[in-house]
């Protein structure tokens, strides 16, 4: 029953991610467009020039606003990613047995390994 809940909600997460995708690409192009008018903004001397750069670093930030939903596809990738980790971890899994003699091997191979 986990695996089939997982696995569902890893479909839904799916979804969500490939819904966003073009508010990611959004996202990401008007964080450029901000980045770089913010550079020529600050290397720029004239008054125009600084008007033009902060002109379109408003309409770059006005960009960013707009692609917010794409915060939730970026989400959705990282709790992707971290389900996907999850998945592929092998357990650990220390088989005991009742004899006393394997209790006393493993227990010679841990003082082996201190000294």
């Amino acid at each position: 029953m986990k695996k089939v809940l997982m696995f569902s909600l890893a479909v839904i997460l799916a979804i969500v991610a490939l819904s966003s995708l073009g508010h990611i690409i959004g996202l990401a192009i008007s964080l450029i467009v901000v980045y770089i008018s913010f550079k020529q903004f600050l290397k720029s001397h004239s008054f125009w020039g600084k008007l033009l750069w902060a002109l379109i670093g408003v309409v770059g930030l006005a960009a960013v606003l707009a692609s917010l939903p794409a915060l939730a596809g970026i989400l959705a990738i990282y709790l992707l990613y971290v389900g996907y980790k999850h998945w592929k971890k092998e357990a650990n899994v220390v088989q005991t047995s009742e004899s006393p003699f394997d209790n006393f091997d493993r227990q010679w191979e841990e003082l082996k390994k201190k000294y």
